[in-house]
């Protein structure tokens, strides 16, 4: 991977795109405009996975994309806003955030740190025996809710697969039309990993 340009952009930025997220079937509704985000610092242990796998080509593509903006002098577990890359084969710029988690009141009262956005790169993290820096969203509203549940065993659940057999369990989703609850980064940034097939750009 050769990163050929990077822009950075501060946390003040970031904070303010994300405001303006919006789902990804319902372009006026915002999820976070009135939720609190901050940018955290925090181990993977106190962080709940939703997602049962990791596949071993994508967490080879995040260490790849960790080396190379080494060369940037640039961490990708500590970014500090965050940055738009432009790769050597690619025509579309690639904008990298910090991880994505959310605060998550779960039926039984417990109050979970759950992954939304950047499974692979916090795996890495784990790998790598790092402390990230996250995106920490507080007060997403109760009838928005990330769209699948924190898996109760944590990341000893959590396999490295080479691909997903089907009928493979992903998520256990809290609704069953599940889609309407996920949160579109494409609506306010460039190229961001979101449900595959499933890019929408806000107006």
């Amino acid at each position: 991977m050769k990163i050929t340009s990077v822009r950075q952009f501060t946390a003040e930025d970031l904070i303010e795109k994300l405001k303006g997220l919006s789902m990804l079937p319902a372009l006026e509704i915002r999820p976070y405009t009135d939720a609190f985000i901050s940018l955290e610092t925090i181990s993977t242990d106190y962080l709940h996975p939703a997602q049962y796998y990791i596949l071993q080509n994508e967490l080879n593509k995040v260490r790849n994309l960790r080396w190379a903006l080494r060369e940037h002098k640039i961490d990708l577990f500590n970014l500090n806003g965050y940055v738009k890359i432009q790769l050597d084969d690619s025509d579309e710029p690639i904008d990298v955030l910090p991880p994505v988690v959310e605060e998550s009141i779960e039926n039984n009262g417990k109050v979970v740190c759950l992954i939304n956005d950047g499974m692979h790169r916090l795996f890495l993290s784990r790998l790598e025996w790092v402390i990230p820096q996250v995106v920490y969203v507080r007060g997403v509203p109760k009838n928005l809710p990330y769209y699948a549940y924190p898996i109760p065993q944590g990341w000893e659940k959590v396999n490295i697969v080479e691909s997903l057999p089907e009928n493979t369990l992903k998520k256990w989703h809290r609704i069953e039309n599940y889609k309407t609850l996920y949160r579109n980064f494409n609506s306010v940034f460039e190229n961001v990993g979101g449900p595959r097939g499933n890019f929408t750009k806000g107006k």
